[in-house]
């Protein structure tokens, strides 16, 4: 059963920023951003590298770049179990770079391996945002095979409810990604390089 906006809302910790686990020294200086779907990990991550000067990288369009399909195409012909096992090669690889800003995908988080590695070699941001407030920008996205059921929203919810838990297990820092229900890439930015100073 779906549950209401304000349902959600009400489960929500107070507070914009806090720090969940203490950020790890050195490793690179590399930042991860994890995230529900939709939440702005690739547009925050990308403005963030360039402020920082550094190179940034999206898992979902290395696994299209390798692949020659998008992730969608992958879910259709392999399920999402073969889409996961490329996502855990990639990440990987590049949690191995040095010095990068790298956006993961939204299920990144739900491989064991996948959390040790985003933890262990770098500082893991989670920006997040329930279900209410990401509805508006995903409902006509034809593009998150995960969301092409007869009940979108409450597939959405209950993605969020399964991964929210994981996403904070694996953060060093959770920041919200809306302000007064509106995406402000400028102001992630911000909140994410208080953390980092």
């Amino acid at each position: 059963m779906c549950t209401t906006p304000t349902q959600i809302i009400s489960r929500q910790a107070g507070g914009l920023t806090w720090p969940v686990h203490p950020s790890p020294k050195g490793v690179g200086h590399n930042i991860f951003l994890t995230g529900m779907m939709g939440c702005g990990k690739t547009t925050v991550g990308a403005a963030l590298a360039k402020r920082l000067g550094r190179r940034f990288l999206d898992t979902d369009h290395e696994i299209e770049a390798r692949t020659g399909v998008p992730p969608a195409v992958i879910f259709e012909f392999e399920q999402e179990a073969g889409f996961r096992q490329r996502e855990a090669r990639v990440i990987d690889e590049l949690t191995q770079y040095q010095g990068i800003v790298l956006a993961t995908g939204g299920g990144a988080i739900l491989r064991q391996e996948n959390r040790t590695w985003l933890r262990a070699r770098g500082t893991v941001v989670y920006l997040h945002a329930p279900p209410q407030l990401l509805w508006p920008r995903l409902q006509n996205d034809k593009n998150r095979p995960l969301l092409q059921t007869d009940h979108p929203l409450c597939t959405l919810e209950s993605l969020y409810s399964e991964r929210d838990a994981l996403y904070r297990a694996c953060a060093h820092y959770v920041v919200d990604a809306f302000e007064n229900t509106h995406l402000s890439i400028n102001g992630l930015v911000k909140k994410v390089l208080t953390h980092l100073a």
